[in-house]
């Protein structure tokens, strides 16, 4: 995707033109005020080729550590780029990439050790692998150390060969990288991990935009609400996370990451159908 006007690119950091990173991979990450958790995910991506950046508009300190880790040697190169939307951001952060492997990763996102270590194994598969699936787990709100590893992780794929994954551009909300052809299996080893830092009020008002986003994108698409659904969706969405995905090993942070996935999918349903009855009255 081409860079749209009046989106601006900071130069490249004298570091990079001298010698590549170890990794021949570029790390592609979209922002918008992530002053709070952007800091350890740049630090995650020590020894990258290249660390595309797009920013959005962020007031909040987010470039001031952008470019400190620039002019520590971080080979960043900036892009300032009014909202697109998800998959489109996205995609235009991977579309600048240059290294022949892309990390599409989030910036209350980071790396762990064993991640960072099974990278080279990872990008020197059979070319018959487009890309990678990595295991992500979070850390709750409130709790200072992650998730028990017996936890089920999902499974996200974000590690891809460059030109051959993409995001679709028709999803509004929950856009993921498909790959074009090829094999994407899952990486054991490792884990991405992701920050829930939000408190539970801001993290709430997230759940609500997102849930009217993929309200909408399901109208875009045709759909219309059901009663099973909204009546059904929820606690199974709460027993889900819980139980299957071991939550409750988390205790009463699990149980209320649990509840609010619940919510999210209640407000889901509720705004799906306020929003299709709405129209057809109109």
């Amino acid at each position: 995707m081409a860079l749209t006007h009046p989106a601006t690119v900071s130069p490249v950091h004298p570091a990079d033109a001298t010698a590549p990173g170890p990794l021949a991979a570029s790390a592609a990450i979209i922002c918008l005020n992530e002053g709070a958790c952007i800091g350890k995910c740049l630090q995650s991506l020590s020894g990258f080729a290249e660390i595309i950046v797009v920013d959005s508009g962020s007031t909040d300190g987010t470039l001031a550590i952008v470019d400190e880790f620039a002019g520590r040697g971080f080979p960043i190169r900036r892009i300032d780029q009014p909202w697109l939307g998800y998959a489109r951001q996205k995609q235009l952060a991977l579309d600048q990439a240059t290294q022949p492997w892309v990390f599409s990763i989030d910036a209350d996102e980071w790396l762990d050790d064993d991640l960072r270590a099974s990278l080279p194994r990872l990008m020197a598969a059979d070319d018959a692998i487009s890309g990678w699936k990595v295991r992500r787990s979070p850390t709750l709100y409130g709790q200072s150390r992650p998730v028990s590893r017996l936890t089920r992780p999902e499974h996200i794929l974000r590690l891809v060969r460059r030109g051959r994954a993409r995001f679709d551009s028709a999803l509004i909300i929950h856009e993921g990288l498909v790959a074009d052809e090829g094999e994407t299996p899952i990486a054991r080893q490792g884990l991405l991990r992701h920050e829930r830092s939000l408190p539970l009020n801001e993290q709430m008002k997230k759940e609500i935009v997102y849930a009217r986003l993929k309200a909408e994108q399901r109208l875009k698409q045709g759909r219309k609400p059901s009663k099973l659904k909204l009546m059904f969706s929820p606690p199974i969405y709460f027993l889900r996370i819980f139980f299957w995905n071991r939550f409750f090993l988390s205790g009463w942070a699990g149980f209320i990451h649990a509840a609010t996935g619940a919510m999210y999918s209640l407000m889901t349903e509720a705004i799906h159908r306020q929003l299709y009855y709405g129209r057809t009255k109109q």
